[in-house]
């Protein structure tokens, strides 16, 4: 799960700032230095919900607000999917919404 929480965290933060004559963001990059594999894996071990529900709706956010806002057709979607995530109480039923929460946000990069 801390894999597809980072992922999420990245792919949002390359949507955010990511501009195409400047070198790619990686995993490794200070950008992602509160949205790191080791930080979600300290939080999913603590069953920290609702912080990791924070840390992923902070990224999404930027990412949303570099789409065009949930005024766009894109925005909508990831508005949609953002919900779903944020609805869920409980680490065992993140997976789903998590997994499509990234597979969006990789796919509209």
């Amino acid at each position: 799960m801390e894999l597809q929480l980072e992922s999420v965290a990245l792919f949002s933060l390359k949507l955010a700032y990511e501009t195409e004559d400047s070198s790619p963001i990686l995993r490794d990059d200070l950008v992602m230095g509160d949205y790191q594999r080791d930080v979600f894996e300290l939080l999913v071990r603590r069953g920290d919900v609702e912080t990791i529900k924070v840390k992923v709706a902070e990224c999404v956010g930027l990412a949303l607000e570099a789409i065009g806002g949930v005024g766009t057709a894109l925005g909508r979607e990831l508005d949609r999917l953002s919900v779903d995530f944020r609805a869920v109480q409980t680490l065992e039923h993140l997976d789903v919404p998590l997994i499509a929460l990234k597979d969006y946000l990789k796919d509209i990069q």
